[in-house]
């Protein structure tokens, strides 16, 4: 499935007024998992700024011991300072990494943002070297700003 086809499916999983936000959240990475071939793990992490942590939200994939993060460690934590989306090509390549599990060979994740603020992220791992493209970013900035709509 297209970026373009899953994008009307995103909005409306954001959309549907009979389900929690945390189901939205699950729903939205099954999808990303379930039709975007190179998208092996999918999560949301989100932001507690007093502390300067990230805390795993729902998520799709292989289970994780990094469910807190500290702003500034690894990819996550980066974007949590930097604001911006963060690419990794290939993970063996970065220094920051957390790695997670031998299989991910790249990264991707793009900063959630409510009302200027950055409380979160999408995070998304692959077993793929380098597949992402600007188109992956452009579509999961969409996400975000669907997301957003949760808050």
């Amino acid at each position: 499935m297209t970026f373009q086809e899953l994008q009307p499916k995103i909005s409306a999983i954001v959309a549907d007024s009979d389900t929690l936000r945390d189901e939205k959240l699950l729903a939205i990475c099954q999808l990303l998992n379930e039709n975007v071939e190179y998208y092996n793990w999918v999560g949301f992490y989100f932001a507690n700024h007093e502390a300067k942590t990230l805390h795993l939200g729902p998520y799709v994939g292989a289970e994780t011991d990094h469910t807190v993060i500290p702003f500034g460690k690894g990819i996550c934590g980066q974007v949590a300072e930097s604001n911006a989306n963060f690419v990794v090509p290939d993970v063996a390549a970065q220094d920051n990494y957390i790695a997670c599990s031998f299989t991910v060979k790249s990264e991707i994740v793009v900063p959630l943002f409510v009302n200027g603020q950055n409380i979160g992220q999408i995070d998304i791992d692959s077993h793929v070297i380098d597949p992402f493209t600007e188109a992956d970013e452009r579509f999961l900035e969409f996400v975000n700003e669907e997301v957003a709509k949760l808050f």
